[in-house]
């Protein structure tokens, strides 16, 4: 070491007594330099007088100075340790975020003091980190804004709880490109994939397949096992037909079968109703509207009830109960209905009544 710790030690007492800010920054850019110069030579002795000289000086300079000090120590792998944690825990996001986002000196006692307690700016710098721990990102994307739980999700490097998963699905309802950077993460396990896809859009699906098309099989495979899932769910193959359909047709006959009708099913949950009236009002086997009610896409429904003359309130209420435990996002139910909005009435009647022909008296009872 080509200086002497007592002569910087008593200037750094002056300057601290006697010496403005000026002097001070002076002082603190002198002994950076130093330590830049031969870090990777010191021995972990001489590293902690450094740590000592930083600590002291660091609580007497102004912000900027001590920004100033983050950014330079933030890319030494052998920084102070002391000094590297002082730094990240700093309130101003100038000084705490070159630490919290590049340093190696952290521990992650560190990284989740920062980030339970600082700003979203410090826990976006966090997200960014190379190799984030489980317990780091679980605090990240439960406490963190949108911005923060995004990039925690796109850094290839973060690893995930199950319990870190889980949240990342809930933030990511409704939230197409939040659902997309998780979907694409090559180490989400299978289990959370399905979870993902059931609450996805049919838009982020596509988005999936076209990012990365060897995962093709994996999200049809896996949209196949959550339909199955909603199925067994719902109970469709212990739903009593025999009892829905006799309740629905007199209704029916009785001429009290209308659109009212058909939502309050809908909005009370009341699946094998709602699937025998679109049964009986087009015409069709309640097996058929089963299989296009648990199916993935919507397109069958919008058009059984286009052919019905219902309006938009009754069928975005038919698409939420079907939808069942994985709920719809705000950007599917849009997508259905600008399908719904263009799709022609003498259409989807013209399409019903073709099925209608095809299977006239072929509904089980």
């Amino acid at each position: 070491m080509n200086f002497s710790f007592p002569a910087l030690i008593e200037e750094l007492d002056d300057a601290v007594v006697h010496g403005n800010a000026e002097r001070r920054a002076e002082i603190l850019h002198r002994v950076t330099d130093v330590f830049e110069v031969g870090s990777d030579g010191y021995s972990d002795n001489q590293i902690e007088l450094f740590d000592e000289v930083f600590i002291r000086i660091a609580a007497t300079i102004e912000m900027s100075a001590r920004a100033a000090l983050a950014n330079r120590l933030a890319k030494i792998p052998r920084a102070p340790f002391m000094t590297s944690r002082h730094l990240a825990s700093d309130d101003e996001i100038e000084v705490a975020g070159p630490m919290l986002e590049q340093s190696q000196r952290l521990d992650n006692e560190t990284l989740m003091a920062a980030a339970q307690t600082k700003s979203q700016q410090h826990l976006l710098a966090i997200s960014r980190r190379y190799a984030l721990e489980e317990a780091v990102t679980d605090v990240l994307v439960e406490r963190g804004d949108k911005p923060v739980v995004l990039s925690t999700a796109t850094n290839p490097t973060a690893r995930f709880s199950d319990q870190g998963y889980l949240t990342l699905i809930r933030r990511s309802e409704g939230d197409d490109e939040l659902t997309t950077s998780v979907g694409l993460r090559r180490d989400i396990p299978r289990q959370h994939l399905l979870r993902l896809l059931v609450r996805a859009s049919h838009a982020v699906r596509v988005k999936l397949e076209a990012a990365n098309p060897s995962m093709a099989d994996t999200i049809q495979n896996a949209v196949a096992d959550a339909a199955t899932m909603i199925m067994e769910k719902t109970g469709a193959g212990s739903r009593d037909y025999v009892a829905a359909l006799t309740h629905i047709e007199s209704l029916h006959a009785a001429g009290r079968l209308g659109e009212s009708d058909v939502a309050a099913f809908a909005i009370a949950n009341q699946f094998a109703e709602t699937t025998a009236a679109l049964a009986v009002l087009c015409d069709l086997p309640v097996e058929t509207i089963d299989q296009a009610m648990v199916q993935d896409r919507p397109e069958t429904v919008l058009v059984m009830a286009k052919a019905s003359g219902m309006s938009w309130p009754t069928v975005k209420a038919i698409l939420r109960m079907r939808a069942g435990a994985r709920g719809i996002s705000p950007g599917e139910i849009d997508q259905c209905c600008e399908t719904f909005s263009r799709l022609k009435s003498a259409t989807a009647r013209q399409v019903i009544e073709f099925q209608s022909k095809r299977f006239r008296g072929k509904r089980f009872a």
